[in-house]
């Protein structure tokens, strides 16, 4: 017994042998050895003399995967994928399915049928390059551009159209204004019987344009086919899709926008109340937000972010009478209960220290001399503008958090001044900021970083017991 145990064990097995199942219409399944090592034209030819099958004109047919995986024909170079028990389905090549597709669309029969059969087949990269070399592509745009099919069939022509281009074959370019008009009209009706299905394939369409397409007519093209009030009224769309792809359209077109007219899209983007439409509508929704969206909004708030890199990588003037004075209306928000009362008297009125013990309650670094503590590049001036706007915006809320925090006689202090810019400082240390820039734009940035630079050296002067400009002494006059 042990010496048979020993001899099967010691018989070679062929590490190039596959076993599988190949299914052919309804006929009887063959159960085949895949030799990786052989051609598989000459595969398909011994399966196609299956005596069973006896099918005529082997070259004519490929292998496929019967499941979906995303490869749906064996090639040459995913052959080595092709695992033990997988099940395979002989049916028409790549070429001559492309052909026979074709040929159904150019009949105008059956028009529904293919174009469901050709959105199965549109994510395979062998089929796909045989079906655009035969003109399926251009076929396809001919139908947008003339209105040769129905809202129906035109759905599943435009979601094929978005995924034949995903695999990058060909480029954005070849689109001309025609097509990418009526790809804009599409997403400007608002018709109550607009198939979702049409809108969500046509906002994907436009923002691969406005990011691929380097033609800068094209992208000012779709800016002015399709308004902002357009898109954010789709944020208000029950399906997700639709928002996903709106805002995905919003930040292609905010990043492409010439670097003068950026602000002003930002511009108009808030007083259209982006925010609140987000807020309400996607954050706030019945459903949770995907990976995908989250990176989308992650995207649109650097975007806004990075507005504001100006004022993250500039310090304090100790000339500039306006920053000054927000900072002395810090403290006169936070700590005098009656302004008009203490506009009344002198600064020099207070007892000499109080402006410091305040300053100090406020979470500022250096009490005796606030000014200092935006002299630091990042968060720069941002931190005191956002300061300010929260203090004059949210004013209970602003003294509630000073007054609070002032209070506490634990160790959980909060200081806000030090915790405002903390927090802006992480925010901007943990963005991309290149996520929106080009290779122009980010030329920009390192100018910028440079100034920021070229400013902490300036502030470098003086030294402990001989301070520099900007070091005052305890009199809120020094800051007036």
């Amino acid at each position: 017994m042990s010496d048979h145990k020993l001899r099967t064990s010691q018989i070679p097995i062929n590490k190039n042998l596959v076993k599988l199942a190949v299914m052919y219409e309804d006929k009887i399944a063959q159960l085949i050895d895949f030799d990786q090592e052989k051609p598989l034209i000459a595969i398909i030819q011994d399966i196609c003399a299956f005596k069973q099958w006896n099918i005529p004109d082997p070259e004519s047919y490929s292998l496929k995967y019967e499941t979906d995986n995303g490869k749906i024909y064996i090639t040459e170079k995913n052959r080595s994928e092709l695992k033990n028990g997988q099940v395979l389905r002989l049916m028409l090549s790549a070429s001559k399915m492309a052909e026979k597709l074709i040929e159904i669309l150019n009949s105008g029969g059956g028009q529904k049928m293919a174009l469901q059969q050709l959105q199965g087949l549109s994510s395979d990269f062998t089929f796909v390059l045989d079906f655009i070399n035969k003109q399926g592509l251009a076929l396809l745009i001919t139908y947008v551009e003339e209105d040769r099919v129905s809202d129906e069939a035109l759905a599943y022509v435009l979601q094929t159209f978005v995924d034949l281009m995903d695999h990058n074959i060909v480029s954005w370019d070849i689109l001309e204004h025609k097509f990418i008009s009526k790809i804009a009209s599409f997403v400007g009706s608002h018709s109550s019987r607009q198939d979702a299905s049409i809108l969500k394939a046509s906002l994907a369409v436009l923002e691969s344009v406005v990011q691929n397409t380097c033609s800068p007519d094209k992208q000012r093209l779709v800016e002015q086919e399709v308004t902002l009030a357009n898109l954010i009224s789709h944020l208000e769309s029950l399906n997700a899709e639709i928002q996903l792809n709106t805002i995905a359209l919003i930040n292609a077109l905010f990043m492409k926008t010439d670097q003068s007219k950026r602000r002003n899209f930002a511009d108009e983007l808030t007083a259209k109340n982006i925010r609140g439409v987000i807020l309400s509508n996607v954050l706030q929704g019945a459903r949770l937000v995907g990976s995908e969206m989250g990176h989308q909004l992650y995207v649109l708030q650097t975007l806004f972010f990075n507005l504001m890199e100006q004022r993250i990588m500039k310090r304090i003037d100790p000339q500039d009478q306006m920053e000054r004075d927000k900072i002395v209306e810090l403290r006169k928000i936070a700590f005098d209960s009656d302004t008009e009362t203490n506009l009344s008297h002198t600064p020099t009125s207070r007892r000499p220290g109080s402006y410091a013990k305040d300053y100090k309650k406020l979470g500022f670094a250096n009490h005796s001399n606030p000014a200092e503590d935006f002299t630091e590049t990042p968060p720069g001036l941002l931190a005191l503008d956002l300061m300010y706007y929260f203090a004059c915006s949210h004013t209970d809320g602003y003294t509630k958090v000073v007054l609070e925090n002032a209070c506490r006689v634990d160790e959980h202090e909060c200081p806000f001044g030090t915790s405002f810019r903390g927090v802006l400082l992480h925010l901007y240390t943990n963005t991309e900021q290149n996520v929106e820039r080009d290779e122009s734009d980010c030329g920009g940035l390192s100018q910028s970083s440079e100034r920021g630079e070229g400013a902490d050296n300036e502030v470098s002067e003086g030294t402990a017991d001989e301070p520099g400009p900007v070091q005052k002494q305890d009199d809120e006059t020094d800051l007036q």
